[in-house]
């Protein structure tokens, strides 16, 4: 069967001289012919050439149109859409560090950077072959397809309300790359549009840990919101293509999950960090393994803003959890050591007792483990009756 079931009834008037060839190909097909019209144009694909197939001989004829061109294997069929062959217009907003960072790859494969930032990075744009924009409404008026946010966690709610929405097209797919996930849910679902896709995302991983390549390093996501129409879900599959061709391994998660499980590795690793940067710990002539990781733990930690790790406590309903955890923790290994060294123990192991001679019948033994029985630490589940499910944005309660 012959189909070309995505060419527009516009596109096809516009290049009627191309009919004469195509019915002459269309003739070499025993089936019928048919044609159909398509219900997802909205997207452009940016595909040069039509490819028209016979099902008779299953050759495939290649004609320079210029329009974009989707092949169904049968008519009435939902046509399908390659993510690969899809080429974005990503406009990115706040164009500091981190996004240069992701900047970078994606221009790397081939998609079109708009940038957008508080500051002047113009020159850095056009380093990496990125477009910059000083005005917002500028930026939107380009009607990229995709809005990344890179900005950070104090500051997004903010940036989010201030862009000029309603210049961009009503499908625009909004993503965030924030290190804590059910905020900008909450708040993506309370600002935006019902029109609009929502992705959260999490690239758990920075200019430091990535500048030798993204192969192997998480890369978090939940689908938040994805219309039905086939182009759009193939838009959000190829954005995530950019980083599943960089080689990250991929983690489809919800944001309550991503949130949970940050809190018991990303908090604590940045509160440890924060905590032993107060000790000033320092190279020794005899550092051990372990204690040359944790001064890579305190410089990898302290490299990051305070403003991170704020956002990193203040936005995670779990991090106060950890934070009463490890606090916990801490008392409790030193309720050990003071039951192991008593006074009357440190007393005789010190020799601070009197001249008399300690008799045999003395026994220099430390209690046993049992009369320091192990407790249980606070629970890390979260009892819906003692935390609410939902994310405070601007003073109100979103679900």
């Amino acid at each position: 069967m012959f189909s070309i079931s995505s060419i527009h009834p516009i596109a096809t008037a516009k290049h009627h001289s191309k009919q004469p060839l195509l019915q002459q190909q269309k003739q070499q097909c025993s089936a019928p012919y048919v044609n159909t019209t398509p219900s997802h144009l909205s997207l452009p694909l940016r595909i040069k050439h039509l490819h028209a197939r016979c099902a008779a001989s299953d050759s495939v004829f290649n004609h320079d149109i210029g329009v974009p061109f989707v092949s169904t294997r049968a008519s009435g069929e939902v046509p399908e859409v390659n993510s690969r062959d899809i080429k974005l217009k990503i406009a990115i907003i706040g164009f500091g560090n981190f996004g240069q960072f992701l900047a970078k790859t994606i221009t790397k494969q081939g998609h079109r950077v708009l940038a957008y930032s508080r500051s002047d990075y113009s020159r850095a744009a056009k380093e990496i072959g990125v477009e910059y924009f000083s005005d917002a409404d500028d930026l939107c008026e380009e009607h990229p397809e995709v809005i990344l946010l890179c900005t950070s966690i104090l500051s997004t709610e903010k940036v989010l309300r201030s862009l000029p929405l309603h210049r961009l097209r009503r499908s625009t797919l909004f993503v965030d790359v924030l290190s804590v996930k059910e905020f900008p849910r909450s708040l993506f679902l309370q600002v935006l549009p019902k029109d609009f896709d929502i992705l959260c995302t999490h690239p758990m991983f920075g200019p430091d840990s990535g500048k030798s390549g993204w192969g192997g390093l998480p890369f978090v996501f939940d689908k938040v919101r994805v219309g039905s129409d086939p182009t759009r879900a193939a838009r959000t599959e190829a954005f995530l293509d950019i980083y599943r061709n960089a080689g990250c391994r991929m983690v489809e998660m919800t944001c309550a999950d991503h949130d949970k499980h940050a809190a018991g590795s990303q908090f604590i690793t940045h509160m440890m960090g924060r905590v032993l940067e107060k000790l000033a710990l320092e190279n020794t002539p005899i550092n051990t393994k372990g204690y040359e990781s944790l001064l890579n733990l305190v410089d990898n930690t302290a490299r990051d803003s305070f403003e991170l790790f704020y956002g990193l406590f203040l936005y995670n309903k779990n991090a106060m959890e950890q934070l009463d955890r490890m606090d916990w923790a801490f008392e409790m290994v030193k309720k050990q050591l003071s039951g192991y060294l008593h006074d009357l123990v440190r007393k005789q192991l010190m020799l601070e007792t009197t001249n008399e001679q300690v008799g045999f019948d003395q026994t220099f033994m430390l209690p046993s483990p049992a009369d320091n029985p192990r407790q249980t630490p606070p629970s890390a589940a979260v009892s819906e009756n003692s935390k609410p499910d939902f994310v405070v944005v601007n003073g109100n309660n979103s679900r």
